[in-house]
């Protein structure tokens, strides 16, 4: 049974950074894609970060580059985002997704999801 479980959001002040992180288990992550999404109140979930080929490969919304980071620790089963200068458009609820490799491959959505972690953004 695969679980996504997301932590470490939080409060922060503008131009500040937080990293939030996700625990995988249930899956072999080398064999998964894994992203981050998010959700602001009241928008459609947004893509924001994904990794793959086991942490080889990363790709960014073009609203994030430059200030987000993302990695994974394939040993310990996490993926991790490092969020730095972070502006008050970057509150949401952030959620870790892992798609099967070959799953994604062929056009397949993320198959797993997890609860999200809040991060709030004062100005």
């Amino acid at each position: 049974q695969v679980q996504l479980v997301e932590s470490g959001g939080g409060l922060v002040q503008g131009g500040g950074s937080l990293r939030i992180s996700c625990a995988a288990s249930g899956l072999t992550l080398s064999t998964y894609d894994m992203a981050w999404y998010r959700q602001a109140p009241g928008k459609e979930r947004e893509f924001v970060a994904t990794i793959v080929w086991s942490g080889i490969r990363t790709s960014y919304a073009d609203f994030v580059k430059g200030r987000f980071t993302m990695s994974s620790d394939n040993a310990k089963n996490m993926v991790y985002l490092q969020m730095n200068s972070l502006k008050p458009e970057d509150t949401a609820v952030y959620y870790c997704a892992a798609g099967l490799r070959s799953h994604v491959l062929a056009g397949g959505k993320y198959q797993y999801w997890g609860q999200g972690t809040q991060v709030t953004v004062s100005s």
